[in-house]
């Protein structure tokens, strides 16, 4: 029976040679819908590969499983608790929240948890560490886990309470996703990125266009899309709504787990005959880099339309724009220039190898010499937590995955998304701009 790649993976979890789906056209005996063989919707039991928590949702599931008398996880090696929205630490209460996750992995000596030092923000953390590979089946307690969906994976965001489930059981229940096809055809253009390519995606389908679906990205852009811009559209499938986004494995997934990956890489493809809930195919040849406006990711702008629009702060990092490739173009852009007056300027290198090698390629020094400001990994000013928070009437231009009402800070500021370049342009003009009237 023809699968989806999503399909293969979630079945293989579950001990099943096929998924089956509830059909609503069918109602059987007892008045309910009927399974029917072949199509995605089942509810399953699903083996989880690993199951992940931060200082914000873990804490919760950590209460959950002593409620329920708990005393053990299913295997130590498979929890991964990241202490990186709140850290380091701005207040007594954050501090109380990542000791709780410290005092947990201590106790039940956990293979997967990194103190302030080593830990990066997660979703970039885990596949540099090896710890998700491709084929695994993966749930975490934050919307963006389903940036390993980069990796061939299924991975998927969770509550906190189907955290506590996973990390005491190794499984997880859920129903299988239909999956939706995203053809990219064309020619990617200079200064476009998986960042400009996800938010004309989102800003085609909306915010709601794939909701409880499996994004399956696709097309030679993708096919020749580096490591990092995929998992930077993996990790925006969430702003569509959807389940999950994934990539099928290929020549470049496998030169970045090779050597690095914990376990043995599984790989998956769809079948050429699988079915899909519907399919986009896009020649974005022509399309250049893209703004999201407040205050939706899907109200996408052509960066060219916006230049009239002042910023106070630029943040350049995050879980989406983070990376090593994301800060070399920045540092390109800022290399010998100077962050305009007025203007805050944060960076915020995703986890401490990216800092260091950031450090050694002298991308630090020059953002340092342009005035800009170096964070430690922190999810920090993302979500409006600290290191960067806004104050009412602020406008903000960031590389971050939301820009919703009061996202990072007052309910009054605005957030405007961009790719890296767009954001250190617009940081040394203080306005929104393209990367070409400063790089030229």
């Amino acid at each position: 029976m023809p699968m989806t790649i999503t399909e293969k993976i979630i079945a293989a979890h579950a001990g099943r040679d096929a998924v089956r789906s509830l059909d609503p056209d069918h109602v059987g005996t007892r008045g309910r819908p009927e399974p029917v063989e072949g199509r995605p919707g089942e509810f399953v039991y699903a083996d989880v590969d690993i199951a992940l928590g931060n200082d914000i949702t873990a804490p919760i599931a950590i209460e959950r499983l002593a409620e329920a008398g708990i005393e053990r996880v299913w295997d130590r090696e498979r929890v991964a608790l990241v202490p990186d929205h709140f850290t380091p630490n701005k207040d007594i209460a954050s501090a109380q929240q990542a000791k709780v996750l410290r005092d947990f992995a201590r106790r039940h000596r956990l293979t997967h948890y990194w103190e302030v030092g080593q830990v990066g923000i997660e979703h970039a953390l885990l596949p540099e560490q090896g710890v998700v590979g491709p084929g695994d089946l993966i749930i975490g307690a934050d919307s963006h886990t389903c940036t390993y969906g980069a990796l061939g994976a299924f991975a998927t965001g969770v509550g906190s309470t189907d955290l506590a489930a996973a990390m005491a059981t190794g499984k997880v229940w859920l129903r299988v996703p239909e999956s939706m096809r995203f053809v990219f055809t064309g020619k990617r253009g200079r200064w476009v990125g998986g960042k400009d390519l996800i938010l004309f995606c989102i800003g085609e389908i909306g915010v709601s266009g794939a909701l409880y679906r499996a994004m399956e990205f696709a097309g030679a852009v993708i096919e020749a899309l580096p490591m990092d811009d995929r998992f930077t559209m993996c990790n925006m499938a969430i702003e569509a709504g959807a389940k999950s986004g994934i990539i099928a494995p290929d020549r470049i997934t496998r030169a970045y787990v090779e050597g690095r990956l914990e376990r043995d890489a599984r790989y998956y493809a769809s079948d050429p005959d699988a079915d899909y809930a519907r399919t986009f195919e896009w020649d974005v040849t022509g399309v250049g880099p893209l703004v999201a406006c407040p205050n939706l990711p899907e109200n996408v702008k052509p960066v060219e339309d916006l230049k009239e629009i002042r910023v106070d702060q630029v943040v350049i990092g995050s879980c989406t724009n983070g990376r090593l490739s994301d800060l070399e173009v920045a540092a390109r852009i800022l290399k010998g220039r100077r962050v305009a007056d007025g203007v805050r300027c944060l960076v915020f290198p995703a986890t401490p190898t990216i800092e260091r090698e950031a450090l050694r390629a002298g991308y630090l020094e020059i953002f340092l010499e342009a005035g800009a400001v170096v964070s430690p990994p922190t999810c920090g000013p993302c979500l409006g937590g600290h290191m960067g928070v806004l104050a009412e009437g602020e406008v903000a231009l960031a590389t971050t995955n939301r820009n919703f009402t009061g996202r990072m800070g007052h309910p009054k500021s605005e957030v405007y998304l961009s790719n890296p370049a767009v954001a250190a342009a617009s940081a040394v003009l203080g306005r929104i701009a393209h990367p070409d009237e400063v790089a030229g």
